[in-house]
């Protein structure tokens, strides 16, 4: 897993702020990387394989798109008509068809894991409209990957995540919720100091309500929001400083212990102390630090996700993907890298010759999606020739 070309390609997909946005913000790649450490911490307490737990904290990301959740709505809509996109279906693809490392004389097997790490890397065990809520954009796996899927899921308790993928999701969620604070404060989208304000906080846990706890009342994440506040690692203020740096960093590392301490002792509570893994136990997060993990993922949205500032890199990012989708889906395989050409070229019907330029769009890095684009785009009608002529080392890609 770690010497994927899938992995490394995250380092230049966005995690919430932009990929390169400044020189502190995370990456696809360095939020996986945090994942696998908190993930593994976990189930080493729970006594879990941390080998199986580690390859699904680094993995659980590779099917995303560039331009991160903005990038996987945009692709979602284009493929709406054979079968959608979904970043977790793509990493599920990714895993055991894409990633060129075992080829067979039948198909391609991808990284040829065991059935227990492709298991553990579906965070969400059904196929589109087939979850609790047949509604939610959702799903861990394409129709046309259904044959893997099956086969890593077999002896699987329908629609539940094994041990150690619920480990993964903790790990995610404590880390997605820690680090997405820590960068929004250092890039000063986020200031703690505003949550004084009744009126401004009020307004940030609305949306904290409206992206994560439908079903929770204001007055429930407030408290929630008050218990952290009351830690006296909460730093309000952040002025920049080596003092003030090494303050945030400290609450960050409390925060994860916070979450992970939580967890670790309700699950031991209701399960007692022998080993866990596959389908013995599940793991146990109490419902407060349910809700202080979900606020924390909710300023994130309020703040940086849903800030008026990002709708026209949100458009613009739009523009781009599906620019690129016209294009590569209109030139056959003039843009396609060898690889996608060579499934192109295999392709049963048109829908999947579609899903194969939706599987290289996906792959795109964010500077090679604008890259691409500029080239293909940019350029004023005299140079129509010279844009049609493939880049040099787009093809390398992958």
């Amino acid at each position: 897993m770690l010497h994927s070309s899938a992995l490394r390609r995250l380092g230049a997909k966005t995690q919430v702020l932009g990929a390169g946005a400044n020189d502190f913000v995370r990456t696809r790649l360095t939020h996986s990387l945090e994942v696998a450490q908190v993930g593994r911490d976990i189930g080493a307490e729970l006594g879990c394989d941390p080998d199986i737990v580690d390859a699904a904290c680094l993995s659980h990301d590779l099917g995303h798109p560039p331009f991160g959740h903005n990038g996987e709505k945009v692709l979602d809509a284009l493929a709406a008509d054979f079968g959608g996109f979904e970043g977790n279906a793509q990493t599920l693809r990714l895993l055991t068809r894409l990633e060129p490392k075992v080829v067979g004389e039948d198909r391609p097997y991808g990284l040829n894991l065991t059935r227990a790490s492709v298991d553990a890397a579906i965070k969400y065990p059904w196929t589109r409209g087939q979850g609790p809520d047949p509604t939610s954009v959702k799903f861990g796996a394409y129709a046309d990957d259904l044959e893997i899927y099956t086969w890593a899921r077999e002896g699987a308790v329908p629609g539940r995540q094994c041990f150690e993928a619920q480990v993964m999701d903790l790990a995610d969620d404590v880390a997605y919720s820690v680090h997405d604070i820590e960068d929004a404060i250092t890039g000063r989208t986020l200031d703690l100091e505003r949550l004084a304000d009744p009126m401004e906080r009020a307004a940030a846990l609305y949306v904290v309500q409206d992206w994560y706890m439908p079903d929770e009342s204001i007055d429930s994440l407030d408290e929630a929001l008050s218990r952290l506040e009351a830690e006296p690692y909460w730093m309000p203020t952040f002025t920049g400083s080596m003092r003030s740096a090494a303050a945030l960093k400290d609450m960050t590392s409390q925060l994860i212990g916070r979450f992970t301490r939580s967890a670790i002792t309700a699950t031991r509570a209701t399960h007692g102390e022998g080993a866990m893994s596959r389908y013995a136990g599940e793991v146990v997060v109490p419902g407060q630090t349910h809700l202080e993990i979900a606020v924390l993922k909710g300023l994130a949205a309020a703040y940086v996700m849903s800030s008026a500032s990002q709708q026209p890199v949100y458009e613009a990012q739009e523009e781009i993907i599906r620019d690129l989708y016209s294009r590569l889906w209109n030139t056959g395989t003039h843009y396609l890298s060898p690889l996608f050409a060579e499934l192109w070229q295999s392709a049963a019907d048109d829908d999947a010759r579609r899903r194969v330029v939706v599987d290289q769009i996906a792959s795109y890095t964010d500077v090679t999606a604008r890259r691409l684009h500029a080239e293909l785009f940019d350029r004023d009608l005299t140079h129509v020739t010279a844009a049609d002529t493939p880049l040099p080392g787009l093809g390398s890609e992958l």
